[in-house]
């Protein structure tokens, strides 16, 4: 409340303003904010701090705000207002992307995306967790908060269109100084505030307006708009519910759509949430910036987060808006990611359903390493057993396949696989370079990996054959390491079971193996 009221003294002192300082602070609600800032103090370590905002949605008019945990300690930087502080958002501004990607007509929420590693330009990018899923949904991607889909995705948007949409709505990017927008910026790579944020979230909630929040009944009431709103349900349903239309799902009393971040180094964590009354946002950290190691949005900011939301009463007359006409469900398939309806059913390997806008089915975005796209022509013999070219093989028939992205075919079932694969090559037929295949040496398929004596884990020396770039290695979908083509990578394996070890070329190009892992940890 203090920082409010400093803020609220600064415009009275401006010429024409009156003296008597009125704010739009609910008592009830900032007593509650700062109640459980203080119920909080005791968790965290010295010179954490922690900042909140309310907003109500419907007025703009902020009913909570904490600048910092205790104004009175200043061991913990009381003096410094974090609400309007300059930090690295994290993950809290994918929401704002996919919303964007779904506008422009580039997916709808179940479009196949891919979870792999990939470089783009340079930029290698790892999600927290440091595992892969292979292929997910928008949804999915959104809701687990994955870091590859979303570069992916913002490439595509652009990060300059990007940067420029948002601060249309009232979220400016700050970037290093004579930096440009880049890949990074989905990441947390630019500085925003916690007023902005859920400025900007507000969209969700009114139909893909955002608004600037109000600290006095006499600021002027400024809305932009930020997305459509039909990205604004769809992305919103994502949130708080799955953004399955097929498996709704069952919440309680209590509707958040919530989204957390956490910065570089663990400097800032963040949780933003919406309900049909209010955006409320929350920031823990320390504001000189230096690091809390183990710190990020989902264990430190988002229980806060979902206290207040339940503690706040019911905003009278705010309710949700329907389903816009703008969405509508519909059955669409993988690979290719269009209507189930206009899909030839031997290119529906997996069928979902979606929420479109506008009635648009986008196709799978374009396959980075597959330059003819998703649907190729080969060519059969007469019997339709093996794969031939026109020139090798008399009578040949021509056939349409779908294929999935290249850098998914690792993570599909080996069933699923081996059923949309094409035929084999015949004898004598197959162009040059068609069958070359990357190799993992080192280690055989079955091999029982043992420590050496004296040692308490295995350790094996693993490389390729036929490998094109850098060799990404995952055991068991989660990132062990990088190769160069032709150079091996040591890996340790500290427990004992079956692994799972995929090498996975620049090119798309794959091989794994699975292993046994024991003895790890016995006596030697």
């Amino acid at each position: 409340a203090e920082r409010l009221r400093q803020a609220a003294r600064r415009g009275a002192r401006q010429p024409g303003k009156r003296r008597v300082i009125v704010s739009t602070l609910d008592a009830d609600i900032q007593a509650t904010v700062e109640r459980m800032l203080l119920d909080r103090l005791g968790q965290l370590p010295p010179k954490v701090s922690m900042a909140v905002l309310v907003m109500e949605n419907t007025s703009l008019a902020v009913r909570g705000y904490a600048g910092s945990a205790d104004f009175a300690d200043n061991k913990r930087f009381a003096h410094v207002d974090m609400v309007r502080g300059i930090r690295s958002p994290g993950s809290t501004l994918k929401p704002f992307l996919y919303a964007m990607a779904l506008d422009q007509g580039l997916v709808h929420s179940e479009s196949l995306l891919t979870d792999a590693p990939q470089s783009f330009g340079g930029y290698q990018p790892g999600n927290f967790q440091a595992a892969f899923s292979g292929p997910v949904s928008v949804a999915d991607a959104l809701q687990r908060s994955l870091n590859v889909p979303a570069v992916d995705l913002l490439d595509h948007v652009g990060p300059q269109a990007f940067a420029t949409q948002l601060a249309k709505g009232g979220v400016k990017l700050r970037m290093q100084r004579g930096a440009a927008p880049n890949l990074s910026l989905i990441l947390g790579g630019g500085g925003t505030t916690l007023e902005e944020l859920v400025g900007g979230y507000r969209a969700l909630a009114a139909g893909g307006m955002a608004g600037i929040p109000r600290l006095s009944p006499d600021a002027p009431r400024r809305e932009a708009r930020l997305m459509s709103p039909g990205a604004a349900w769809i992305v919103r349903d994502i949130l708080e519910s799955g953004g399955r239309p097929d498996r709704p799902f069952q919440s309680g009393p209590l509707q958040l759509a919530w989204k957390t971040g956490t910065s570089f180094g663990f400097r800032d964590a963040w949780a933003v949430g919406v309900t049909d009354g209010y955006t409320i946002g929350v920031w823990v950290g320390r504001p000189d910036g230096t690091p809390n190691p183990g710190f990020f949005g989902a264990n430190i900011a988002a229980p806060l987060l979902k206290d207040l939301a339940a503690a706040l009463p019911t905003v009278p007359g705010a309710r949700r808006a329907p389903r816009p006409t703008s969405v509508t469900p519909a059955a669409i398939c993988w690979p290719l990611g269009q209507l189930a309806a206009d899909t030839p059913p031997a290119f529906c390997h997996e069928k979902r359903t979606a929420w479109l806008l506008a009635g648009t089915a986008p196709p799978t975005l374009p396959d980075r390493a597959r330059s003819g796209g998703l649907v190729e022509t080969i060519w059969l013999d007469p019997e339709r057993k093996l794969r031939v070219t026109p020139a090798c093989a008399a009578n040949a028939v021509s056939q349409r396949i779908a294929r999935w992205p290249l850098w998914l075919e690792p993570w599909l079932d080996p069933a699923v696989a081996a059923r949309y694969a094409p035929p084999r090559w015949a004898p004598g037929c197959a162009p040059a370079g068609a069958t070359t295949s990357l190799r993992i040496v080192g280690v055989d398929p079955g091999s029982v990996l043992r420590p050496a004596a004296g040692r308490q884990s295995a350790i094996v020396d693993v490389g390729t054959l036929g490998a094109a770039g850098t060799v990404y290695w995952l055991r068991d979908g989660e990132l062990a390491g990088d190769s160069a083509p032709g150079r091996p990578l040591r890996l340790e394996f500290k427990q004992n079971g079956r692994v799972r070890l995929t090498a996975l070329d620049g090119g798309g190009r794959f091989d794994r193996v699975e292993v046994v892992v024991a003895g790890v940890g016995a006596a030697q």
